[in-house]
């Protein structure tokens, strides 16, 4: 008998007592960025090639129904099946899962991360948009700005005469993540003749 899915809180909790497997996110905000990057991004995925290292399991938790991988892999199926829907029939409506700071203010770090880490399982294909001299560029900016490599150095400099790098950028997630699924979506799903 298959799990039912995993509620998103307990999914939280799971993903932090997994910490020393390393799993792509360690938080709900990190997890929805993942998602979200395979939903809009440039290459359709097996699941496996994704949720695996998000959720650090191996392949065989998609054979075995009753435990807790399984019911943590419904879970992200369920969100990805979410964002994919609300992307397609209501993309105003898409709401990046942020978490706020004790004084109010969004951090859309972690969401930010999770994205660039699902973006970094097929990297070549978004070289076009990783290049700053394409115009399109700018698709993956409010997302970048908040993202930080290995190192923990910022993947992008200040936008040029911005006092504030971060500045409210949080808030033009929304409609990025909707315009990088357009503008993938003629390579990812070509017409056929």
């Amino acid at each position: 008998m298959a799990a039912a899915a995993m509620p998103l809180a307990e999914l939280e909790r799971w993903l932090q007592a997994r910490l020393d497997r390393h799993p792509a996110a360690t938080s709900l905000p990190a997890l929805d960025g993942y998602v979200a990057a395979i939903v809009a991004g440039p290459v359709s995925m097996s699941p496996l090639d994704w949720i695996c290292p998000l959720l650090a399991i191996d392949a065989d938790a998609f054979n075995h129904g009753d435990t807790p991988e399984f019911a943590a892999i419904s879970a992200v199926a369920l969100r990805h099946n979410e964002i994919s829907q609300t992307l397609s029939t209501a993309p105003k409506q898409f709401a990046p899962m942020h978490r706020r700071e004790a004084n109010g203010d969004v951090d859309a770090r972690p969401w930010c991360q999770g994205f660039y880490a699902a973006m970094r399982l097929r990297l070549p294909a978004w070289a076009p948009l990783l290049d700053a001299s394409n115009v399109n560029h700018r698709l993956l900016r409010p997302i970048l700005r908040h993202c930080r490599d290995d190192q923990g150095r910022p993947l992008l400099g200040p936008p040029p005469n911005s006092p504030d790098p971060h500045r409210n950028a949080y808030a033009d997630i929304p409609a990025v993540v909707e315009a990088l699924r357009q503008y993938w979506m003629p390579i990812r799903y070509p017409r056929t003749r």
